[in-house]
């Protein structure tokens, strides 16, 4: 079952709402996060970013260095939850890049799990 419409308000008079019609929400989250670009399976260059939002189908982030429009990725975040309120975790999601304004990535993620983890050290 998807989401109803969401109405957004737009800068302009003649469009003052336009419908968000995006099949899953978004959530406007500010964690760090580490990114891998793959090539062949194996990690092209790595990096550091800032999740601006995240869906059951992607994540939007801000990486600190200049990244390609198109390509695999694997993106790990720290949660701010932990496991049993003791063991930390970590979000991974693998896809591909979709989008890329400036340093504004768009990521359609094609699998993603929680991990353990031994502690948050992502995004100095």
């Amino acid at each position: 079952m998807s989401p109803a419409p969401v109405l957004i308000r737009t800068g302009s008079l003649a469009d003052t709402y336009r419908v968000d019609q995006r099949s899953h929400r978004r959530y406007p989250i500010g964690l760090n996060l580490e990114y891998k670009l793959l090539k062949r399976g194996r990690v092209g260059c790595s990096g550091f970013g800032k999740v601006l939002n995240i869906s059951s189908r992607g994540v939007l982030f801000e990486a600190h260095e200049d990244l390609p429009a198109i390509g695999r990725i694997e993106v790990t975040i720290p949660w701010p939850f932990q496991l049993d309120g003791v063991c930390p975790l970590k979000l991974v999601v693998r896809g591909r890049i979709v989008r890329r304004d400036g340093n504004k990535i768009a990521m359609f993620s094609e699998h993603h799990q929680f991990r353990t983890s031994r502690a948050a050290r992502i995004g100095a």
